[in-house]
């Protein structure tokens, strides 16, 4: 039985670079192809990590390619997807994998009839601070969870990205960009989401790019840059999220959850690592346990210092489901759930209604420190 998945990525642009830099971390997966729309693209990718530069069909016609990793805009996820699980293999997408609920049951119904998975960045929420989270909620330490803010709130995309039309487009926004991160996060936490409500708006219909090196041209926007919502939660806690391209600072802390014996304060669910903390009454500090998650070291350099970057655990973690079969984490059902709340939260903006949600999912398996050492390659 071969105990590792051949993968190709389709898609060449900035977030190509993580997952081929952190791919050899990895047990059960090998990078060998990638394919762009641009042929230059994945020219030079394919260069610059040792991997063969294909055409899509060359790639999906492969016989060493197992699973595809879709790195294309949001707008073709769905697509593209499509394509690679009518080829046969297996996809792993970038999020948010679909922009619509009967998009991701399409794929769910073509991944059953060629017997093969799909699954769904984000990751993150299998990095060691939001384990430990995890593992504080699961074990009571913070009571039974009641309720909750969370807060992703920055000037926007197009000050650094050196192409950031498509955040402002149909599948862009804070909510479909940034938010599979927030609600991925609070799912795997607390559970499933029943109910949302929501409201929006666009408080520059243009933005102008200050990166390079499009400095100076101006991006039409196409999709609410902020959104304030209420999340109801099956477990009956309800959580405040607010999202927006349009703050130039604030101080909110990115994610509280209340519980009814103590306060859970959560790091950003953009990154893998952070400092939790149990804040019981009076301000008390609670006790933590020892907590040597292996996603929790620090291996990238970043403007503030180093950090932990483990892009690409999900992906291995699939493969490893496949080839010991057994559920993936990251899968289709938790993606499809969470992007269910969050065209919901959408949906409820442009209509001023509750939107009920017409999905439901289990919470992924905790991926404890055992579980998580598992997966890394070990130095020789």
């Amino acid at each position: 039985m071969a105990n590792v998945l051949g993968v190709g990525i389709i898609g060449c642009g900035n977030i190509s670079t993580s997952y081929l830099k952190l791919a050899p971390l990895f047990k059960g997966i090998k990078v060998r192809a990638c394919a762009d729309i641009n042929p230059d693209a994945a020219r030079m990718r394919a260069e610059e990590y040792g991997i063969r530069a294909e055409t899509v069909e060359e790639l999906l016609a492969a016989s060493d390619i197992d699973m595809v990793v879709n790195l294309t805009v949001p707008a073709v996820h769905y697509a593209v997807s499509a394509q690679v699980l009518d080829a046969g293999k297996h996809v792993y997408s970038e999020k948010p994998f679909v922009l619509s609920v009967e998009e991701g049951r399409d794929l769910a119904e073509r991944a059953a009839r060629h017997g093969v998975r799909v699954g769904s960045a984000p990751d993150t929420f299998l990095g060691g601070a939001h384990q430990l989270a995890r593992h504080l909620v699961d074990t009571g330490a913070a009571g039974r969870i009641t309720g909750g803010t969370c807060h992703v709130l920055s000037p926007g995309m197009e000050h650094w990205h050196p192409n950031p039309d498509f955040f402002f487009k149909p599948g862009g926004g804070p909510i479909l960009d940034l938010g599979p991160y927030y609600i991925s996060n609070l799912v795997q936490l607390i559970g499933p989401v029943v109910r949302v409500a929501a409201m929006t708006s666009v408080p520059s219909p243009e933005r102008k790019i200050t990166s390079e090196p499009r400095f100076g041209e101006m991006i039409k926007v196409e999709t609410p840059t902020t959104v304030h919502a209420v999340l109801e939660f099956a477990n009956g806690a309800l959580v405040t999220l607010g999202a927006s391209w349009d703050v130039k600072t604030h101080g909110h802390r990115p994610m509280e959850l209340y519980g009814t014996e103590a306060s859970l304060i959560v790091p950003d669910p953009n990154f893998f690592g952070g400092k939790v903390e149990l804040i019981e009454s009076g301000g008390k500090q609670g006790d933590l346990p020892a907590w040597d998650h292996p996603f929790s070291v620090p291996n990238q350099e970043h403007k503030q210092g180093m950090m932990a970057n483990y892009r690409t655990a999900g992906l291995a973690d699939m493969a490893l489901a496949i080839l010991e079969d057994r559920p993936h984490r990251c899968s289709l059902e938790f993606a499809l759930h969470v992007v269910d709340v969050m065209t919901a939260i959408l949906h409820s903006g442009e209509t001023g209604k509750f939107i009920q949600l017409t999905t439901s999912c289990d919470q992924p398996a905790p991926l404890g420190l055992k579980e998580a050492a598992l997966l890394l390659n070990t130095k020789d």
